[in-house]
Order: C-alpha cells, then structure tokens, then sequence
C-alpha cells in the first residue's frame, strides 16, 4: 500500500502527486492540515513518522520517504517505466537543475513557515508579505523564463516533448503565483507550457482542487 501525507495546496506534496499520476501508481492520500490545530503536521503521531513536520511524507510498503525531489527520484528508480528524467546524464543534469532552481531556490523563499513567521513574529503587514512573495517569485521565474528560451532542449515541456520532473515542480509554482495575481505575461514560455499542462489527466487529477481535503 502506497500512502501520501498531502496538503491540497502545498507545493511539494503537489508535486509528488503530479509523479504518481504520471506513472499511474495508485496510492492513498491521507491529508494533513497545515494549519487547522496549529498544524497537524507538528502533532505528535505526525512527528513520529516525520521528524521534520512538513509535508509531503510518502509511504510505499511501509517504508517512509521525505522530501518531495527525493520521493520523486525514489519513484524514478523503483517504478522506470515511465520516466520522470531522460536518458543521457547531461539531459538528466538538466532537468534536475530546472526542478532544483524551483524547489531550492524560488520555493523556500516564500513556503507557508516563512511567511507564517514574518506574519506572526516579525509583525509584517499584509502589503509587505505580498510584495516580498512578489518579488522573488518575478526574480525566479524571469531567470527560469531565460533558460528555457535559450535551450533548445526545451520543448512542449520543460525539457523535450514528455514532462519530466521539472514539470512536476513548475506546475505547483505557477498555481502559486496565480494563487497571489502575480502578472505572468512576462514568462510566455512558462505560461505555454503550464497551459499545455493543465489539459492532461495526471496534471489535472493532482491539481489542488481535485484533492479531498480541497477548500472551497
């Protein structure tokens, strides 16, 4: 039995779900609030089985994985058939460095702890939070804009003509950006590629909205 401890709107479980949609590997989502009772993701019985009391936690015949790209590389190697990276190590370098420029270095910046501390202990207002989210989103994806543009690797996807893993990071970091009316008229290639994205069944199966624990 595969579980996944999932949040609808977090971006690394969506990603993680964008993966096993795209090989159709059948799991349980189990959803965890990340802000109802002070975050269920702090509890105890959580903590158990994640120590660092984030989301998502994969489970595959009881063995448990953390960490959205190191569930994701898991899932490449025990279930091949259909590939999340290409074939050669300069393709694979590739793709990791797009889906490592979002997770590592856009992602953090702006994830829910981050922006639960400045509102809480740093006492910033709304306007200040939005336009920091703001701010290194447009700084991320103008450089991502940029790669993309200048590799002629870049094809209907992220990387060639079958989505990758890259695509499995973009596509949450878009909905963020249209979750806080970021104008992404600047990044025609991310916004062609998302919209080319969100016509496919394993895309629109992971999407927030389709989850179980979705908020109206």
């Amino acid at each position: 039995m595969r579980e996944l401890y999932t949040y609808f709107r977090s971006s690394a479980a969506y990603r993680v779900r964008i993966a096993l949609q795209i090989k159709d590997l059948a799991y349980q989502s189990i959803p965890t609030h990340l802000l109802r009772h002070g975050g269920e993701q702090h509890s105890a019985q959580y903590l158990a089985r994640n120590p660092e009391g984030l989301v998502p936690t994969f489970v595959d015949d009881g063995q448990v994985f953390t960490q959205s790209l190191a569930i994701i590389e898991y899932l490449e190697e025990a279930y091949p058939e259909v590939a999340l990276l290409p074939h050669t190590p300069i393709e694979r370098a590739r793709v990791r460095a797009l889906a490592l420029h979002i997770a590592c270095d856009i992602h953090p910046l702006n994830n829910l702890r981050v922006l639960r501390y400045f509102a809480h202990t740093l006492e910033l207002t709304q306007a200040q939070r939005d336009a920091w989210y703001r701010h290194w989103i447009e700084v991320g994806f103008e450089s991502l804009e940029q790669q993309l543009v200048r590799s002629p690797d870049t094809g209907q996807y992220c990387h060639g003509d079958s989505p990758s893993m890259a695509d499995c990071c973009l596509i949450p970091q878009v909905y963020n950006a249209r979750r806080f009316d970021i104008d992404l008229t600047s990044y025609p290639t991310l916004q062609r590629i998302a919209a080319h994205c969100d016509t496919l069944p394993a895309f629109i199966a992971a999407h927030p909205a389709q989850q179980v624990d979705a908020e109206a």
